[in-house]
């Protein structure tokens, strides 16, 4: 997935289209020669790449990374130090990594550290054990296109023991570089067609950009589906059944897209929603895939993380032997914050053996993913147990990080709701808060006369005169009228501080301005 490039939205009449347009400040500076000499090298490029644009966002998250540098370089701003919760980066936010990850990945790299008095048992044993598993001995080897044997059986284990019992195999368990890859992978297999007949996914409003990006990317027919706000972004079934049965006037409903907890709304969905969206896929004859990458981050009391897989099997026959799935999970989300390693996994269930077989063909065509990446999801479906040496500090370790991000949530809630022009609904999961903003009709108009979304225009002004770069909801898609911001609150206590004092005196500042 490309990380210089999102897709931009225009939202109209019950669908999504995207659109190749570039709209940057430096290439309004271009002179004409300029622009001639780059259509044509853009003309030798393949078109698939070339409908990928560079949205304001992206150019956003660019100028964030500029003023970096002109504050290192000792340029005056009104700020010592720029924040960015625009992204999903627990690291970068300052959270630290868990210590028996990097102690079991660094003797599987230097292996001399296995001699090393200073650690523990159980990192020796995991390390290893990991190291057999590879060819040589070595993690520099590849691996099976798949993953790793014995890391997929583990996989399937830690499936299996979420779910209650609900069977897991390591057969229909692929290891990918992140989860991002696998749903391109998947998505891969299940887009074709033209015209009518190509194939409509349907996906979350709103939902992070580059998925979007991704269906545009294969070629597939976009389908909205709205999440409603004002029942805290709950999944409506008949808000489901109303855009697929209209997309079927321009296209071929195949896949069922669907994030939980999700991003960037926070919203974890119940054992009954889960249900009645399985039911609908059964008749519509979707294959969900669901995004459950946020699992481990559940933090509203009274609410549960369940499984689609889980659920899909507890309503048994024949929906537990007909509706094809497609689950993901990752290292870079959840308590363990792993963006870097790029690891995740997919789980195929009830898809066609031939399309199985096919799968695996088509991967054994690529290499496999990192060996470093792997070992983290090793360890992220089969942490210390009690008793082990690690287990303590492990534990601790993982409670520092939820019980933060819990906090920050409560904090973050507490804060936006004593200012004016802002309401956030409850966030019951994941990484995100996305409050709304309501702001005044003047800013809504001078930036329409800028060219640009109001909330965007809202995050350029923050981050230039307060140093706080977010995600403007435009990007990730809202309601016609409404506008949003996202921010990632797996992340320090201090920082997150810093964020919402600069964000309250902004906003006052801004509302002030434009009253």
């Amino acid at each position: 997935m490309s990380t210089v490039a999102y897709c931009s939205f225009i939202w109209g009449s019950g669908y999504i289209t995207a659109r190749a347009r570039t709209r940057t400040h430096r290439s309004l500076q271009k002179t004409e020669e300029q622009k001639r000499r780059i259509m044509s090298v853009l003309r030798k490029i393949n078109p698939t790449l070339q409908r990928i644009c560079i949205c304001e966002q992206e150019n956003l998250g660019r100028r964030a990374m500029q003023i970096t540098r002109e504050l290192k370089q000792g340029v005056k701003k009104p700020y010592k130090e720029l924040v960015d919760v625009s992204i999903g980066d627990a690291h970068r936010g300052g959270m630290k990594p868990i210590t028996f990850v990097r102690q079991v990945i660094a003797a599987c790299i230097y292996p001399e550290l296995l001699h090393d008095s200073a650690l523990p048992a159980d990192v020796k044993e995991r390390a290893w054990r990991l190291m057999r598993e590879c060819d040589g001995g070595s993690v520099g080897s590849y691996t099976e296109a798949c993953g790793i044997p014995y890391v997929k059986s583990s996989v399937s284990d830690f499936i299996t023991r979420r779910d209650g019992g609900v069977p897991a195999s390591p057969e229909n368990i692929l290891i990918s570089s992140g989860s991002q890859t696998a749903l391109m992978f998947v998505l891969s297999l299940l887009v074709h067609g033209e015209g009518s007949a190509q194939t409509g996914v349907a996906f979350p409003v709103p939902t992070y950009s580059s998925f979007a990006m991704a269906l545009d990317e294969l070629g597939a027919e976009m389908v909205p589906y709205y999440l409603c706000e004002e029942e805290g972004w709950a999944l409506r079934v008949e808000e489901l059944r109303r855009a697929v049965r209209a997309s079927g006037l321009h296209c071929t409903p195949r896949v069922l897209y669907v994030i939980n907890p999700s991003n960037p709304t926070g919203n974890v969905q119940s054992r009954k929603i889960i249900e009645e969206v399985i039911r609908f896929a059964a008749e519509e004859k979707l294959v969900i895939m669901a995004d459950e990458v946020y699992q481990d981050t559940v933090h509203e009391e009274g609410i549960d993380f369940v499984s689609y897989k889980r659920v899909l099997f507890e309503l048994g026959p024949p929906y537990s032997e007909s509706v094809q799935l497609a689950s993901f999970h990752s290292v870079s989300k959840g308590f363990m914050g792993e963006c870097g390693l790029r690891s995740g996994y997919v789980e195929l269930v009830n898809l066609d053996p031939a399309v199985m077989e096919q799968a695996c063909k088509w991967l054994s065509a690529g290499s496999c993913s990192a060996v470093t990446g792997q070992i983290a999801l090793n360890i992220m479906v089969d942490p210390p147990r009690p008793g082990d040496p690690s287990y303590t500090m492990y534990s601790q370790e993982v409670k520092f990080k939820k019980d933060t991000l819990t906090c920050n949530v409560r904090r973050v809630q507490e804060v936006l709701e004593d200012i004016p022009g802002f309401t956030c609904q409850a966030v019951g999961g994941g990484f995100y808060a996305f409050p709304r903003l309501h702001l005044p009709q003047r800013a809504v108009q001078r930036a329409k006369e800028l060219g640009l979304e109001a909330d965007l225009l809202y995050c350029t002004r923050l981050l230039e005169e307060e140093g706080v770069c977010l995600e403007a909801g435009s990007s990730l898609g809202q309601k016609e009228g409404t506008h949003h911001i996202r921010l990632c609150l797996m992340t320090s206590t201090k920082t997150l501080e810093m964020v919402l004092k600069r964000l309250k005196r902004f906003h006052l500042r801004f509302l002030k301005e434009f009253a």
